[in-house]
């Protein structure tokens, strides 16, 4: 199951409240990409796919794909301010390998070989 700290959750509130839609639904998966081969993907949508899960988290409805479940399962999504700004922070344990600047990783399904960052 995918876990969302307070921080993360209040934040993601406040941008969806920041959204044109009412209906507005937190996607997050992982796709094909990236120095280490899969990248995450996160962001606000409206629309449920046929091969989409759905589940609450803190009041927030988050839909993601069948695809990206398993990699995702365990990964803790956080947010963190300091005096540079702020930013989501994923800490997967599924993950073996990443990418230098953390965008990307390797799960052990996935640990074809990386391209060249």
């Amino acid at each position: 199951m995918l876990n969302i700290t307070e921080a993360a959750a209040t934040r993601i509130k406040e941008m969806m409240k920041e959204e044109d839609d009412e209906n507005v639904l937190l996607r997050v998966g992982v796709k094909g990409g990236g120095c280490s081969g899969l990248s995450y993907g996160m962001g606000f949508e409206s629309e449920v796919n046929d091969d989409d899960q759905t589940f609450e988290l803190h009041g927030i409805e988050i839909v993601m794909d069948k695809e990206s479940r398993p990699v995702m399962d365990g990964v803790k999504i956080d947010y963190k301010e300091n005096m540079m700004g702020g930013g989501f922070t994923l800490d997967n344990p599924n993950a073996i390998a990443s990418c230098g600047c953390g965008a990307s990783f390797r799960t052990a399904t996935n640990a074809g070989k990386p391209e060249d960052c």
